[in-house]
């Protein structure tokens, strides 16, 4: 039988309690998340007492803290009651609570009123393994908006670039002067022949067209 070494000993039994401890927290943490949403569903329930706003419920968040404080010992102040409150108004169906997460990242989730940025919290999150403090910085610097903001830009269209100054020089224009879009396009399509003619471009077919689109139409010029 092949002796063990000292060293492979030991990092064989960190590993198996490393391993042993991660299954404990994920089993932990599914179990307290479950907890806080079973709670929190109740005491909606409560309040509504079936009504579409909630008013007055058999018990008010100070004398269930009180009871469950007295019980149970510290995690049930009312501020912690009214975050698991919160996590089940923001996360109504149980199955969809995604178990990565842990209920630090949630008191951070729940905060935002808008679907589509918590979705791509909680992905950016598990995808990337974001602690609870990387999402609060992430969440901080905006990372949501910044992210749409990108995918909403798009190129400037023609009417908007030629109101460029610097179109106007490349063109040999003067910016006062008054020339339809038409015929600044036809200035373009004219500047770029001559550019390809000095390099030996043969120019392009005055067969080809191309549509130039505006604001207001699409003018069919040869290019």
């Amino acid at each position: 039988m092949m002796e063990i070494s000292e060293d492979s000993l030991f990092q064989s039994v960190k590993e198996i309690i490393r391993q042993s401890r991660e299954k404990v927290f994920r089993i932990a943490n599914s179990t307290l998340l479950l907890t806080y949403w079973q709670i929190g569903k109740l005491i909606v329930e409560d309040e509504q007492q079936g009504k579409e706003r909630a008013e007055y419920g058999k018990y008010t968040l100070k004398n269930l803290s009180q009871k469950l404080t007295l019980e149970f010992g510290k995690g049930f102040d009312e501020n912690n009651l009214r975050n698991m409150r919160s996590f089940y108004q923001t996360f109504p169906i149980c199955d969809a609570l995604r178990h990565e997460l842990s209920w630090t990242h949630y008191r951070l989730l729940f905060k935002i009123d808008n679907t589509q940025k918590i979705n791509y919290y909680i992905d950016e999150t598990i995808q990337n393994n974001w602690s609870s403090r990387d999402l609060k910085r992430q969440m901080n610097s905006l990372a949501y908006e910044r992210v749409l903001k990108h995918k909403e830009s798009t190129p400037e269209n023609i009417h908007s670039v030629l109101k460029d100054p610097y179109i106007f020089e490349f063109l040999g224009i003067k910016a006062d002067e008054q020339f339809s879009e038409k015929e600044i396009e036809t200035a373009i399509i004219d500047h770029i022949q001559k550019f390809l003619l000095e390099f030996g471009t043969p120019a392009v077919s005055p067969k080809r067209r191309r549509r130039i689109k505006t604001n207001h139409r699409s003018e069919q010029n040869s290019f």
